[in-house]
């Protein structure tokens, strides 16, 4: 017994050492942006005399930085509202329903996600002329919330998947109305997935550009717009310097959900 006990310990530290290798690897390339973001130089190099935050004060003081992270803020906040609150309607439907037409309406929903963006980028270009949404925050919302609507409906999905429909019937036995029943019970019951799939909507907008660079011109111009045209152009460490600001705020709202769901 002591030896099986002493074997399978000896198994689980290889598994963990391997699992945290292996997440060393995959981060190791990021952490190259932090001194990077700091060089003295206007160009990607590393500081070898001395260290600026001259490239952090250019986010807030260059128009066309500030303007496009405000840009892309506004953006993500609306079609993270506009996702999350039809993604959820549309899942709870889905999942009171459940029928054969359901299923068929749930792959349609989901095409977005199969079809390569270089092809929706195409169709909301060519839907965009006739609507006249063209190069509009307005047009670039619709497109991302159509992009972004099917992650909420699988995680709004998952998370009703494990709901026992009998809680919903014994409340509506008791005299609740639907809304009541909504409200109080499915909603709170989803509500993990519904979190989730606005995170999850945040960001795909946030970072998305494909169809951002076939649906606008100058109007409207979002941060992943700035830094494209900058790594194609001119290499400016002002690149470096949001990434860093990117990464550190992905790892302040992780550590803020570990918190949460530990409490």
């Amino acid at each position: 017994m002591m030896e099986v006990a002493a074997t399978s310990r000896l198994s689980r530290t290889l598994i963990l050492a391997c699992g945290w290798i292996g997440l060393l690897f995959l981060l190791a390339p990021l952490l190259v942006t932090f001194p990077v973001s700091v060089t003295t130089q206007r160009y990607l190099s590393m500081p070898d005399d001395g260290i600026s935050f001259q490239h952090y004060v250019k986010l807030l003081t260059d128009v066309r930085w500030s303007q496009s992270i405000i840009t892309s803020l506004i953006i993500a906040g609306l079609t993270t509202l506009c996702a999350t609150v039809l993604g959820t309607v549309c899942a709870i439907g889905l999942w009171r329903l459940n029928s054969r037409f359901t299923h068929y309406l749930r792959i349609m929903i989901l095409a977005p996600l199969i079809v390569p963006p270089i092809v929706n980028a195409l169709a909301f270009y060519r839907s965009w002329i006739d609507l006249k949404w063209l190069d509009s925050i307005g047009g670039v919302v619709v497109a991302h919330t159509i992009v972004c609507l099917p992650l909420v409906l699988i995680t709004v999905s998952t998370s009703l998947s494990g709901f026992d429909r009998r809680i919903e019937q014994a409340a509506r036995s008791l005299g609740a109305s639907p809304l009541t029943v909504l409200r109080r019970i499915v909603v709170p019951n989803a509500l993990p997935g519904i979190l989730s799939g606005a995170a999850f909507s945040f960001v795909t907008s946030w970072d998305e550009v494909v169809v951002v660079l076939f649906i606008t011109s100058r109007k409207v111009t979002t941060l992943p717009v700035i830094i494209w045209k900058t790594l194609t152009e001119r290499v400016d460490p002002a690149v470096a310097a949001i990434s860093v600001v990117m990464i550190v705020a992905t790892l302040a709202a992780v550590l803020v959900r570990l918190a949460s769901s530990r409490s």
